[in-house]
């Protein structure tokens, strides 16, 4: 079985200056969650609550976005397939998982999280354990409960046993560019064996690698080096207030505020235990593999980010990049390659499931809480939500706009295999 204290270990940001920041982030993420499960209540289910469950947990572990990712969705496709394979109303995932049609569903989702999480956020077991004692409290058919519990546990322990070997727990082998005896900065870039992983829906983790970065003696360099610098820079003065709202608020990075617009179609009246735990598999395997997608391109290409390029801007061949020897981006800038956008792959590939899956019935309000802004937010429809996704990364000073294009472009056709796999009724 995975052993994810050793094998995840390479996968934490390196700088521990950073930790007591991102600890009160993510206890923000848990105050935040609790708050929105708390006020719509009327119409959550096992899923949804076990959504905010195992996110306040993945966060509580202080681990890196990607296999955060990860976790939800090997955790997520395991609550599916027991859910499908008591109320039998998708094609079986799993067609060796059998099933009573009186076990309970919402025993065989709490078991199910409750088995993922255990294995793969050792950590935090008295918080799993917690929750799950919390959750079965309210079943009152004890036979029922023990059924779905062991639907649940049988489901988890297949998809892990699936995913032991998907290449997450692969060595971080990532060399630095220097030269011999030379000083480089010491901290090593996260998830440099992504590309290795298996992925859930794609075919390789090549398949949807894009072409090269604009080249930098053209006019679109110039032109989107010239935005991010004067948009991006922490002592900005033409970033408006709203766009520093917007950049703030997409700091954060873990699943969850993606998950909040996935709660706001899953809360909606008239769905299901079943059709919101199909929903969660098919959002968090997009995701995760819109990640392994997205590092493949970036490890491959390692591209600068702005604030190397703009420190640097005499030395790239093109006269329209000014150099500032002192910018600094509005937000840290994250630890691997700039190119192209992760938050923009990881927006489009979960708002083209979301879309789809709301063309089935009335739109939501779509809506969501960062952490990193402790406020929510509210857009008008899918795509609103993808371009301010895009239009943060460059306020925050770490992307460039063709990179986010892409990002979101790869996003889509990552999505559009979750919607072919998943939601085809």
């Amino acid at each position: 079985m995975l052993r994810p204290r050793d094998s995840l270990a390479a996968i934490h940001y390196q700088d521990a200056t950073m930790k007591p920041i991102r600890r009160f982030v993510y206890a923000l993420v848990s105050a935040f969650a609790g708050a929105t499960a708390i006020s719509t209540t009327a119409i959550a289910d096992a899923v949804t609550e076990w959504n905010t469950r195992s996110n306040e947990i993945i966060a509580a572990a202080d681990l890196a976005t990607p296999p955060a990712n990860r976790i939800m969705a090997i955790a997520h496709t395991a609550a599916y397939a027991a859910a499908n394979a008591i109320s039998r109303r998708y094609p079986p995932t799993d067609p060796a998982l059998e099933a009573s049609a009186s076990a309970s569903i919402d025993a065989a989702i709490a078991a199910a999280h409750r088995t993922v999480l255990a294995e793969l956020v050792p950590s935090q077991r008295a918080a799993i354990d917690e929750a799950y004692r919390e959750a079965l409290r309210t079943l009152p058919d004890a036979s029922s409960m023990q059924a779905g519990i062991a639907v649940g546990e049988k489901a988890a322990a297949a998809v892990l046993q699936a995913r032991a070997d998907d290449g997450a727990t692969a060595q971080e082998s990532y060399r630095p560019n220097a030269t011999a005896g030379s000083y480089v900065p010491t901290a090593i870039p996260v998830a440099s064996q992504w590309p290795r992983r298996k992925p859930w829906l794609m075919d390789d983790a090549a398949q949807f690698r894009p072409g090269p970065p604009p080249p930098l003696h053209g006019e679109r360099w110039g032109r989107d080096y010239d935005e991010s610098k004067r948009l991006g820079g922490k002592g900005s003065s033409e970033r408006t207030a709203e766009q520093t709202a917007v950049a703030r608020f997409w700091e954060a990075t873990l699943p969850a505020i993606y998950h909040g617009l996935v709660q706001s179609l899953a809360r909606t009246p008239g769905r299901d235990a079943t059709q919101n735990a199909r929903l969660f598999a098919a959002v968090t395997q997009a995701a995760d593999d819109a990640l392994i997608a997205v590092f493949d391109a970036k490890y491959h290409y390692g591209f600068w980010r702005p604030v190397t390029a703009i420190r640097n801007g005499d030395i790239d061949g093109n006269d329209a990049t000014e150099r500032d020897p002192a910018w600094l981006p509005f937000i840290d800038t994250p630890l691997h390659p700039e190119y192209p956008c992760a938050h923009c792959i990881v927006a489009a590939a979960v708002g083209v499931v979301l879309q789809a899956e709301a063309g089935k019935g009335p739109e939501p309000i779509w809506t969501t809480t960062s952490s990193t802004a402790n406020t929510s937010r509210t857009w008008p429809n899918i795509e609103a939500f993808v371009r301010e996704v895009a239009d943060a990364r460059v306020y925050d000073g770490v992307h460039y706009r063709y990179s986010t294009e892409v990002g979101a472009a790869m996003g889509r056709q990552v999505g559009a295999l979750a919607v072919a796999r998943h939601l085809r009724d």
